[in-house]
C-alpha cells in the first residue's frame, strides 16, 4: 500500500463500513464482503457499486482475476485512523491535542498515573 500524498475524500458511513470489512479480510471480490454482513444482507449490486466508489476515492485498487476483479486496500486501517483523529481533533479540540488530553483526564478515561506511566515510556524510547 501506497502513503496518501494527497488529502483523501471523506467517506460516507455506508463506504466506512465497507471498508472495515475489506481491511478485516484483505484482498476481495464485493460478493466476500456481502458474505460477511448479517442478514438481511445488502444487494451484490449495492456493494459492488460502493467498490467502486471507494476506488474512485482511492481507498481501493482492483485487478483482473477470471471474469470478475479482485480488490485491495489502497489505504492502510491505521491511516485512515490517523486522518479521521486529525479531523476530529481539528474539528472539536481547536486543533490542540493538550485539549483532548485534558478532556480525557476530566472525564476520568485517563487517569494521571497513566499519564505519567506513559512520560516515562517516552522518556526511555527517546533515550534509545
Amino acid at each position: 500500500m501506497k502513503k496518501h500524498s494527497k488529502t483523501l475524500e471523506r467517506l460516507t458511513n455506508k463506504e466506512e463500513e465497507v471498508m472495515e470489512y475489506i481491511w478485516q479480510i484483505g484482498p476481495c471480490a464485493p460478493k466476500d464482503v456481502v458474505a460477511l454482513y448479517p442478514k438481511p444482507q445488502p444487494h451484490i449490486s449495492t456493494i459492488s457499486t460502493m467498490f467502486q466508489s471507494l476506488e474512485r476515492k482511492e481507498y481501493l485498487t482492483h485487478e483482473a482475476k477470471g471474469r470478475g476483479y479482485i480488490y485491495a486496500p489502497a489505504v492502510e486501517k491505521k491511516d485512515y485512523g490517523n486522518g479521521k483523529l486529525h479531523s476530529f481533533v481539528d474539528r472539536y479540540f481547536g486543533n490542540s491535542y493538550m485539549n483532548v488530553v485534558t478532556a480525557l483526564v476530566q472525564e476520568e478515561k485517563v487517569t494521571e498515573d497513566e499519564l505519567i506511566q506513559f512520560l516515562e515510556e517516552l522518556k526511555k524510547s527517546r533515550q534509545s
